[in-house]
């Protein structure tokens, strides 16, 4: 006797303000001297750190997410008019991160600060939640919730009850927990959006 199931994916959503200010920082070095690029590199970070010293963070506050070093080379003529790889230097290729709770004030600060260090990194700034594990749990919770509601209607649609849950699938990817809002400003007072963020499961019921 085959056994019969109902299967149904459930959509979990959650919305909830930002309390957490990221800002990714690029920093790149390039000189024809291997030692010269990291020294280079090295007086860069340092500027920063004491930037961000200088407005209340930890120097250990400043991490580093990725960093490279790399040989560069541009493409020129020579006397025949043949194109050549000529050799330009190293690159030092620094990606730094400085997360703290949301205050918008201390954000203008602290990029002010990392303005005038000299070092003049590119950088991005994202609003997000410190709780991660938290926003996760609600969206799996109001996920089965969802899937449980839809289906309860289609078993009474369709002249069946539920049973014991079979099974649960999830896809354990991870989560984009980033409000819209982008800023680049300095100086000027902003509300960013609200993390919006979704999550599904599929779960599978006997049917009586």
């Amino acid at each position: 006797m085959n056994e019969r199931t109902l299967t149904v994916k459930g959509i979990g959503n959650v919305k909830t303000a930002p309390d957490l200010v990221i800002i990714a920082m690029n920093l790149t070095t390039t000189t024809p001297d291997y030692t010269k690029t990291t020294e280079c590199a090295a007086l860069d970070v340092e500027a920063i750190r004491k930037a961000i010293v200088s407005t209340g963070h930890d120097r250990q506050a400043l991490k580093t997410t990725d960093f490279n070093i790399k040989t560069e080379y541009e493409s020129v003529k020579d006397a025949a008019g043949n194109w050549k790889q000529k050799f330009k230097g190293y690159s030092c290729i620094h990606h730094l991160k400085l997360e703290f709770d949301l205050d918008i004030k201390r954000l203008g600060e602290t990029l002010t600060a990392i303005s005038k260090s000299g070092a003049n990194p590119e950088f991005e700034i994202n609003f997000s939640i410190k709780d991660k594990a938290a926003v996760q749990a609600e969206l799996l919770e109001n996920a089965v919730t969802n899937a449980t509601e839809k289906a309860t209607v289609l078993a009474k649609a369709s002249g069946v009850s539920l049973g014991a849950v079979k099974h649960i699938e999830y896809s354990w990817g991870e989560l984009r927990l980033y409000s819209n809002t982008r800023f680049a400003a300095i100086g000027i007072e902003i509300e960013p959006e609200d993390v919006e963020a979704n999550d599904s499961v599929t779960v599978v019921w006997e049917i009586e």
